[in-house]
């Protein structure tokens, strides 16, 4: 799994490295989008390719950008007695109780579906937002997904049968601000990178808010008390920026032969097999 390798040791140093040199060559947000030279967004539209202006912030290696499994007491997703006992099922190679990856069972990377909410928590690369006056279509560079948001007023369904990447309806709550709300997930599937998990009662709630012309913010709240003491945010105002019309989105797949190298290599924590 190609773009998987580029997350793990020892490269991941390298990737840390280019991260913290694009944070100090990139512009602030705020500077780079300041309302003197900023030009005005246009009004209910997200139609574009949008890339998170902050590669590692999209990456989000150690789990959800906003609640990263770091062990911090600020971290703490505060779990119920049945989140804690799921949560123990869930052997990640990333985060504070990580294994080697020959004794991980990530479903992503095993080849299944990453499935919803997942797909904006981790590897969020490249984006494309399609409108038509029925849905808002999103189009993920990461495994070359495709995501529908119903926007012709249907309610979301009241018990759904469970999909990788559920349902979504959304609508517009001002000119420039899309919600949308989604259920229906696969409890198989887990949150991000860390492990996370979740049930089939989990609701997802996504808030894109244009700033301009060239800027765009999502917050994303996860709500499952099944699994979560109470809701928490895993996305706060992710920053992203319109890139050019002609941008070609590039192929990242999960390879099954990539992968089974990659364990072959690094079966053991710390060790490479030559």
């Amino acid at each position: 799994m190609l773009r998987r390798l580029k997350l793990k040791r020892p490269l991941l140093g390298r990737v840390l490295l280019l991260s913290a040199f694009a944070a100090f060559a990139l512009p602030l947000f705020a500077q780079n989008a300041s309302p003197a030279t900023a030009k005005p967004a246009p009004p209910r539209d997200l139609t574009g390719i949008w890339e998170p202006i902050r590669g590692l912030e999209g990456i989000q290696p150690n789990g959800a950008n906003n609640m990263p499994a770091d062990g911090k007491p600020e971290h703490d997703l505060h779990l119920t007695p049945y989140g804690r006992e799921l949560a123990k099922t869930h052997k990640s190679s990333n985060g504070p109780d990580e294994v080697p990856p020959s004794e991980e069972n990530d479903p992503a990377h095993a080849c299944e579906p990453m499935g919803f909410p997942r797909q904006n928590l981790f590897e969020v690369r490249a984006t494309e937002f399609m409108q038509t006056p029925t849905q808002m279509v999103l189009l993920y560079t990461f495994n070359r997904i495709w995501r529908v948001i119903w926007t012709d007023g249907r309610p979301l369904q009241k018990d759904p049968d469970p999909r990788w990447y559920g349902y979504s309806v959304g609508k517009w709550t001002d000119d420039y601000t899309f919600v949308a709300q989604s259920n229906g997930t696969d409890e198989r599937t887990w949150l991000d990178n860390a492990g996370r998990p979740h049930s089939e009662d989990l609701r997802v709630e996504e808030v894109f808010h244009r700033v301009d012309q060239d800027h765009m913010e999502l917050t994303m709240t996860i709500d499952d008390p099944k699994v979560y003491e109470k809701p928490w945010v895993a996305l706060n105002k992710l920053q992203f920026r319109l890139k050019p019309a002609n941008t070609e989105l590039v192929e990242m797949m999960c390879s099954p032969s990539e992968l089974n190298e990659y364990n072959r290599r690094h079966a053991t924590r710390g060790a490479i097999k030559k």
